[in-house]
């Protein structure tokens, strides 16, 4: 958290009510009540109202941070509908941030809720500055690396990701991170003249440093190092700059109703990136230009939910975050942590 907001975090942890003691009882035997109180102090940005952002959304408003702000100038589409389900299907043809804060705020009434319907791309340095964590998805690649590097600067929890059907990925960006974890040790005690083996939970402290999307993204993969990491690299990552690279080159994502010549155009870009950045073709199969339109929803479930994880122990300070990225696939059949750019 940058320091303006960290010391409104410690400022306000104090603050939580009996109602609110009774109603996040089970998250606080889960994760303490220190930690409860850091989530309750938390102001945090979704950008990108999507289904994936609906998720992250849920997650986070259950959880009992202080407030939650939906940003997205799109409107809403029978698509959005079938995987956002914060929309209302009376809602086609509305914006999207707007249409999918009344669910959201129901949700947990505890958590103030808002929505901006305004273009992210619009929104000045000084707008990311009042958020102690921003999430951002349905953007263009330089829009992405823009608003990192803000965060970067101010020390605000940064996370990016998106789904495209069935692929999805997150990216982590916590700076210099400092984190508990509680560690379980054996230890011979003497009792009564016999000695005896008893297990202590001590908690210990740790700290993880993270890269900038721009330094994860921009890779030497002719260098010694990443040469030899290629093989086991996740192809969900090559996917993933694929797919930035045609919405940079359209401005959308692709789209079912364009499918065949999407799937063409998806492939051409493949076989020049890959050349580009000297990856052999075989790495990706073309198999994944079939899969990659709409959003499916139970695989926006899976990455709009480890988003939301990641967010509340990034929050609340509490064990190991996944640094840097997390890649889900059906091809690979499984999620993955990847570590890329340091």
């Amino acid at each position: 958290m940058n320091n303006t907001h960290m010391r409104m975090v410690e400022k306000n942890v104090e603050n939580i009510t009996e109602d609110e003691a009774a109603l996040y009882d089970r998250q606080i035997r889960l994760w303490g009540l220190d930690a409860q109180k850091r989530l309750r102090a938390s102001c945090v940005l979704v950008a990108g109202v999507c289904g994936m952002g609906a998720e992250v959304t849920k997650n986070l408003v259950l959880s009992g941070v202080k407030s939650l702000t939906l940003l997205d100038h799109r409107k809403v589409t029978e698509i959005e509908t079938c995987s956002n389900f914060l929309a209302p299907h009376d809602t086609v043809g509305k914006n999207i941030a707007e249409a999918s804060r009344e669910r959201a705020q129901i949700l947990n009434p505890m958590v103030e809720v808002s929505s901006d319907s305004s273009n992210v791309e619009d929104k000045t340095e000084d707008y990311f500055t009042q958020f102690d964590v921003v999430c951002v998805s349905r953007c263009q690649r330089e829009q992405l690396v823009r608003i990192n590097n803000i965060c970067h600067q101010k020390n605000i929890l940064f996370f990016a990701g998106d789904v495209f059907g069935t692929f999805g990925y997150m990216f982590t960006d916590l700076q210099e991170h400092h984190y508990v974890e509680e560690v379980k040790e054996k230890k011979e005690v003497e009792h009564g003249g016999k000695k005896q083996t008893v297990e202590e939970t001590k908690m210990v402290k740790h700290k993880e440093s993270f890269v900038s999307l721009n330094q994860a993204l921009d890779i030497d993969w002719t260098s010694k190092k990443y040469a030899s990491q290629l093989r086991r690299t996740s192809q969900t990552y090559f996917i993933m700059h694929i797919l930035m690279e045609f919405i940079s080159l359209h401005g959308r994502t692709p789209e079912p109703a364009r499918r065949s010549e999407d799937e063409v155009e998806l492939l051409t870009i493949k076989n020049a990136l890959l050349e580009k950045m000297a990856i052999p073709q075989e790495k990706v199969s073309n198999q994944f230009a079939g899969q990659v339109f709409g959003q499916v929803s139970p695989v926006c479930a899976i990455v709009g939910g480890v988003i939301a994880q990641e967010i509340i122990k990034a929050v609340s300070r509490k064990d190991p975050p996944h640094n840097n990225f997390f890649f889900f696939s059906t091809l690979d059949g499984a999620g993955v942590v990847e570590c890329i750019g340091h």
